[in-house]
């Protein structure tokens, strides 16, 4: 090739002007997976939704929520009644939605963030103002689990 061309400039100098929409105005998708009649998922993907994130959601019963969970590679031990995907992470439990930021934004190589059990206090179960402590876990690709973000009792 020879070098820049005269229209190859006056293109590139068009499209500079040309306005440029980000990515981060467009809300960040989850799909959720909740179990058949539970309160507190519904309580989370509504939680989801207040916080600029764009939920669609669905229910399972019983063993095809649970299988569900062991494909995406939820340890067992550290489950919860709900289980969300974002951009090839899962979210299981009630995961608050700076955790969900963070994730996001640091991009970890982990399958996903968990809540285990439904501590009272997390988003979606009761108020935070009188929320008991929690953790929640980073799960790594190996199965293994760290902190990601540790919540005080309030």
């Amino acid at each position: 090739m020879t070098g820049l061309t005269r229209r190859m400039v006056l293109l590139a100098a068009a499209a500079s002007t040309i306005p440029t929409f980000s990515l981060a105005n467009n809300p960040t998708a989850i799909h959720v997976v909740e179990g058949t009649g539970c309160e507190c998922c519904k309580q989370w993907t509504s939680y989801l939704s207040k916080n600029g994130f764009e939920v669609t959601s669905e229910e399972r019963f019983g063993t095809l929520l649970m299988q569900h969970k062991i494909d995406l590679g939820v340890p067992i031990a550290l489950t919860s009644c709900h289980t969300g995907s974002v951009e090839g992470y899962f979210l299981e439990g009630h995961v608050p939605a700076a955790d969900i930021r963070r994730l996001l934004a640091e991009r970890p190589e982990a399958l996903g963030l968990t809540v285990p059990g439904m501590p009272f206090g997390s988003p979606g179960m009761g108020p935070e103002s009188r929320r008991q402590a929690y953790d929640v876990l980073l799960v790594r690709q190996d199965g293994s689990s760290e902190v990601f973000t540790r919540y005080p009792e309030a």
